[in-house]
C-alpha cells in the first residue's frame, strides 16, 4: 500500500496523521524510502520506512460504513472483562497496537465498563484517553464533522448501552 503526500494515515496507537512528505535516504550503498508523518494534536512527526509501513499496521482511515459497525458495538451490549489487571492490560495493550479500529474500541468499552464499579489505575485512565483518541480522531476524519461531533457521536453510542464518557485529562 502507498501513500502520497497530504494522505491522512492512521499510526497504531497514535491516531491519524498526515504524510508531510516522502524522502529518500542512504545507507551505505542501500537507499530506503521514508513517510514523514505529523499528528495534528500535538504536532509530532515519525518517519516511517516504506519497507516497515505495513508492519507496523500504517493504515488508511477508516470509511464510513466501518464506523457505523464500530459506533453500532459501542451501542449494544457488555463486554466480557478480564478481572486479572496484569493479563488485561497487556491485552488492551496488545488490541490498541494492533491498529484496527474495532479493538481500539472493544479497549475503550472496556474500560468504559470498568470505569462504572471502579476507578481506573493511573495506566488504565492513560489507555482509555488513547482509545477515546483514536476514535473521535478517525469518526472525525472519515465522517468530515469536527472532534465536538466525533464524541457527540460517541457518547450517544455508549448511552445505549447505559455508559457514559467521563472528561478527558
Amino acid at each position: 500500500m502507498t501513500f502520497q503526500i497530504g494522505d491522512k494515515v492512521v499510526y497504531p496507537n497514535q491516531g491519524v496523521g498526515t504524510i508531510e512528505n516522502i524522502s529518500t535516504r542512504s545507507f551505505g550503498s542501500a537507499f530506503e524510502k521514508f513517510y514523514l508523518l505529523r499528528f495534528g494534536c500535538n504536532s509530532m512527526t515519525v518517519l516511517v520506512p516504506f519497507s516497515n509501513a505495513a508492519n507496523i499496521g500504517l493504515r488508511r482511515v477508516t470509511k464510513d460504513r466501518e464506523i457505523s459497525r464500530i459506533l453500532s458495538f459501542l451501542s449494544n451490549g457488555w463486554c466480557a472483562i478480564n478481572p486479572d489487571w496484569k493479563v488485561r492490560f497487556k491485552e488492551n495493550t496488545e488490541r490498541m497496537q494492533s491498529g484496527n479500529l474495532l479493538k481500539a474500541a472493544e479497549v475503550f468499552k472496556a474500560l468504559l465498563q470498568l470505569h462504572v464499579d471502579k476507578p481506573l489505575s493511573f495506566r488504565e485512565k492513560k489507555m482509555l484517553d488513547r482509545a477515546r483518541h483514536m476514535l473521535v480522531s478517525e469518526i472525525s476524519i472519515s465522517r468530515s464533522v469536527p472532534d465536538i461531533h466525533a464524541v457527540a457521536m460517541l457518547q450517544r453510542a455508549v448511552g445505549k448501552a447505559g455508559l457514559s464518557l467521563p472528561a478527558s485529562s
